[in-house]
């Protein structure tokens, strides 16, 4: 009897000391690495570059296993061409910049990391975060899951570095200083537009009597009224992005908020002015023609102009200016 009991107090032990190995084996085996050892090759990593590029095993690694006391800023995106993602590449560049801002800056620390996967790289992660859009841009706190405030709202406040940076300071309370890189596009162009004039000049410093050219000068300045007021300083100010992701994935022209502006905008919002503007100068003109078929031609025409293309601008700003119950003939 003794034996017997013995026998079995014996396998129990056993049993017990193998579950207690194979728990242990397998917890190590899900963590993979010690919190020291990831917040170290993520250093490494970061060392050589300020955006890191995960793929799923990655991702499951440095963002989604425990241990981890340092928060992560990933971007879901999807770069190759044949996924069609016409903004997943100025959303990376801007990306880009925030994670180069902060790498070099003086709140540079191993609490934050920036990474990006790739749906090609990484399918997997967009299906375990249950994402069918891109890009997207979420927070991954140092301690817990990510909640619906950690996922940027890019359809309301689009996706330029500095709406990057803010997004990170309400999640982090880590204030990144954004540096683009030098645009020296503008310069040049400038330059290149003065030797130009200047050229124009000498080659007619004979016959400058176009300089007193009222419709010339006219011309210009309607131009640059146009510019001012389609919104070409903001669009230098704050550099906005060329387009972004509309609500249901595709591809936005109009921000939706009359706080923010996208480039494209501007454009549009230019051609929608100097239409009326033209649509305005045929509705003048017609009453000074002297052939009346000529005239009601041009007055018909400049009113269909006029009408049309205003509409279509108090459309652009009801969309902007949410609530605003006036409308022409388009809604």
């Amino acid at each position: 009897m003794k034996i017997l009991y013995k026998t079995l107090l014996f396998t129990a032990v056993f049993m017990a000391g193998f579950l207690i190995l194979n728990t242990t084996a397998q917890s190590k085996q899900k963590s993979g690495l010690s919190l020291s050892e990831k917040v170290q090759n993520l250093m490494d990593m970061n060392n050589k570059k300020a955006l890191l590029r995960f793929n799923g095993q990655k991702f499951k690694e440095y963002v989604k296993n425990s241990p981890r006391n340092y928060s992560m800023i990933v971007m879901l995106t999807a770069l190759a061409p044949s996924r069609q993602c016409q903004i997943c590449r100025h959303a990376h560049d801007e990306f880009q910049i925030v994670a180069q801002s902060y790498r070099f800056s003086p709140v540079y620390s191993n609490k934050l990391f920036f990474a990006m996967v790739d749906f090609d790289e990484g399918s997997d992660v967009f299906q375990m975060l249950r994402l069918n859009t891109a890009p997207v841009f979420m927070h991954f706190p140092a301690k817990g899951k990510p909640k619906g405030a950690d996922t940027m709202d890019i359809h309301r406040v689009g996706f330029a570095a500095d709406a990057i940076g803010k997004f990170i300071a309400e999640r982090t309370d880590i204030q990144i200083r954004i540096f683009r890189p030098p645009n020296y596009s503008g310069t040049v162009a400038m330059i290149t537009l003065a030797a130009l004039v200047g050229g124009f000049l000498y080659m007619r410093r004979n016959n400058l009597e176009f300089l007193y050219n009222k419709s010339i000068w006219g011309a210009i300045a309607v131009f640059f009224c146009f510019t001012m007021i389609s919104g070409q300083m903001w669009n230098h100010i704050r550099g906005p992005p060329l387009v972004h992701k509309s609500q249901n994935g595709g591809v936005a022209y109009i921000h939706g908020s009359s706080q923010g502006q996208l480039v494209v905008e501007t454009y549009i919002v230019l051609g929608l002015n100097a239409l009326i503007f033209f649509g305005m100068l045929l509705l003048t003109e017609s009453g000074s023609q002297t052939d009346p078929r000529k005239g009601r031609i041009m007055s018909i025409v400049g009113l269909a102009l006029l009408a049309i293309f205003f509409s279509f601008l108090l459309s652009v700003f009801r969309s902007k200016a949410q609530g605003y119950p006036y409308s022409f003939l388009f809604k």
